[in-house]
């Protein structure tokens, strides 16, 4: 029973955070990209060492050149000088040093193999995580665009069946308005037709004797002759008030 509950636990926990990377997967992409970086600076770190060990192995392989070098001069110099129990000695610890520098030869050849292979592995192993992070980032992107569209897609398509639906309504304010504007322009013609212009045409006439009667004087004032009317006359002022009547002031 409580390896039952401790599955079912389990299962909720999964879901639930199943459910939070599917709404936030940029989260989770940050967290392999970090986990990636650790991974790196882990792998780094024990290559340091490695790359140190291999140093120390040359740094042992050039003292017992050295060694050899020196353990050389002294045997011959030894053997040279007849003191030979020196000279087996120091024979002896030529050969050590001949045996212990094959050895380290050895070694060393090996660790350097080993450090470049490491190195390789490490340098192919994270363009391979880092080619499957950027393919990730892209389909995320490419993820929200095409949930863009679909969004929008759904919103023109609720759109389309709302401006069909609104039809009646838009029928229904067309009419409104036409009915408004035929009312308004009845009312209009009815004001035009019940306007009296007699007033306005005689006052219009007057003013234009008037103007008249204002040039004719002003051209015999200044000795100005004007031309004739159609009938070859000339109207003159008294002419002019004659033919418009008395004005009363």
């Amino acid at each position: 029973m409580l390896t039952r509950l401790k599955n079912l636990i389990k299962g909720f926990f999964g879901l639930f955070i199943g459910g939070l990377e599917k709404k936030n997967p940029e989260a989770l992409l940050d967290v392999e990209k970090e986990n990636l970086r650790k991974q790196i600076s882990e792998f780094n770190k024990g290559l340091a060492n490695h790359a140190a060990l291999v140093e120390k192995l040359i740094s042992r392989a050039k003292q017992l050149d050295k060694d050899e070098v020196e353990y050389k001069v002294k045997t011959t110099a030894l053997l040279k000088a007849g003191q030979r129990e020196g000279a087996a000695k120091a024979a002896l610890k030529f050969k050590e040093a001949q045996t212990e520098h094959d050895s380290i030869k050895t070694q060393l050849e090996d660790a350097e193999t080993r450090y470049k292979e490491l190195v390789n592995a490490r340098d192919v192993s994270v363009k391979a995580a880092k080619d499957k992070i950027e393919d990730l980032r892209k389909g995320i992107d490419d993820m929200k665009v095409q949930k863009a569209v679909a969004e929008l897609n759904e919103m023109a398509s609720g759109m389309v069946g709302e401006i069909g639906g609104s039809g009646d309504n838009l029928n229904r304010l067309s009419e409104i308005v036409e009915d408004e504007r035929t009312k308004a322009a009845g009312r209009a013609r009815v004001a035009k037709d019940s306007l009296d212009l007699t007033d306005i045409k005689v006052q219009e006439a007057e003013q234009d004797a008037l103007a008249e009667m204002a040039l004719a004087d002003f051209a015999a004032q200044a000795g100005i002759e004007l031309e004739g009317n159609s009938d070859g006359e000339t109207p003159s002022s008294e002419t002019t008030k004659s033919t418009m009547g008395p004005i009363t002031e």
